[in-house]
């Protein structure tokens, strides 16, 4: 059994790719939220050492600053997962999209 841990922003190309490729084989999996959740990011820049995402954690195995397709990719080179004649229901290879840049944008406060 995969236990998988997904370090995702809630709205994002790359980490809708990783969903998609989660869905597309019907694996279940841990989707934490790096944007909303400041111990969460800290957490997977302590476990990678860099600071992109998206990040998945396969049975301990941590795939850093991957897309969907490499997630993939490396799920069927290791026997994880079986190839399957579906296609994802999102890209799983693009970046996000001006409209998600601009849901995370955080305002600055200035105190003065």
């Amino acid at each position: 059994m995969l236990k998988i841990k997904a370090y995702l922003k809630p709205s994002c190309g790359w980490s809708n790719g990783v969903r998609a490729i989660m869905r597309k084989h019907g694996l279940a999996f841990e989707d934490v939220d790096i944007i909303n959740v400041p111990a969460n990011y800290a957490e997977m820049v302590e476990k990678t050492g860099q600071r992109l995402s998206p990040c998945v954690e396969v049975n301990g195995v941590m795939l850093a600053d991957v897309s969907g397709e490499e997630v993939e990719q490396y799920l069927l080179a290791n026997g994880l997962v079986q190839p399957i004649d579906k296609p994802a229901d999102a890209p799983t290879n693009a970046p996000c999209s001006d409209e998600e840049h601009a849901k995370m944008r955080v305002k600055t406060i200035r105190f003065f």
